[in-house]
């Protein structure tokens, strides 16, 4: 009896002995994922810190930006090319004219300088020039009559077509082909005229004023023609509105039209 509880003994403890077998038998081993599977996994689904979002975000409108700019400038070349050879004659030919203006100008100050330092009496030097830049503020201010070489233009519109930015466009191009003086009609233009639409037509400044529109303008007359004629300039917008428009060279034009001098609310010179 002994011997076989000894034995029940043994077998039941080597039973308990006995260690489990694993959950997993019976499947195949897993395996570590493949370079590919990584790579899926570490590229998606995205993950975009702020500072790329921010740097994505410029650079798109950095593309945009050079999208457009290159859009216009294919615009205004396609222009050019469909421009006639006398037309892209004309257009460097103004282009030189402005050159020319700014270097005479450069010269000028600078003689004036160098005569100013090497004068001998430079007080009564100093004054005249104060003079001369008197005479010619006050023609860009409108409070002197003027006189000299230009152009008078004149636009008839019958059909009402001509508005106040079409003037204002007439305006700027005169004054970058170098207008040094302009009247319109008995309107004197100054540096802060301004335009505007009327119930009864264009007002300058105010004022209305009625049709023809008959601008004076003081300057090289070779330099103020052919700007108002290039290839999409001034006549041939005018022309677009069903309206005419007459230049006529002139060794003097008259520009008479004043403005009041005014004083500075405010602004007082300064000897610094």
């Amino acid at each position: 009896m002994s011997d076989e509880h000894n034995h029940d003994a043994e077998d039941a403890h080597g039973e308990a002995a006995t260690p489990a077998e694993p959950a997993t038998a019976g499947k195949p081993d897993a395996r570590p994922p493949s370079g590919r599977q990584r790579l899926v996994a570490g590229l998606w689904p995205p993950r975009a810190s702020r500072a790329q979002l921010t740097v994505a975000v410029l650079l798109f409108v950095l593309g945009l930006g050079l999208a457009i700019q290159v859009n216009t400038t294919s615009d205004n070349g396609g222009t050019l090319r469909g421009a006639r050879q006398e037309d892209l004659v004309r257009i460097l030919t103004e282009v030189d004219n402005r050159t020319q203006r700014l270097e005479d100008e450069k010269r000028g100050l600078e003689t004036q300088r160098s005569e100013l330092q090497s004068s001998s009496d430079q007080a009564a030097e100093a004054l005249k020039q104060t003079r001369q830049k008197e005479q010619q503020l006050g023609i860009l201010a409108g409070t002197v009559a003027a006189e000299g070489p230009g152009i008078t233009l004149t636009i008839t519109d019958p059909h009402g077509g001509v508005a106040a930015d079409s003037l204002l466009d007439t305006l700027q191009e005169l004054r970058a082909a170098g207008a040094e003086a302009i009247q319109i009609n008995d309107v004197r233009v100054v540096a802060d005229t301004y335009f505007t639409d009327g119930t009864n037509g264009v007002l300058i400044d105010g004022r209305q004023v009625s049709q023809p529109y008959v601008f004076k303008v003081i300057g090289n007359p070779q330099d103020l023609e052919p700007a108002l004629n290039i290839p999409g300039g001034v006549v041939q917008t005018l022309e677009k509105e069903q309206a005419t428009a007459d230049v006529v060279r002139s060794q003097k034009i008259v520009v008479d039209a004043l403005r009041p001098l005014k004083q500075p609310d405010y602004a007082r010179s300064s000897n610094r």
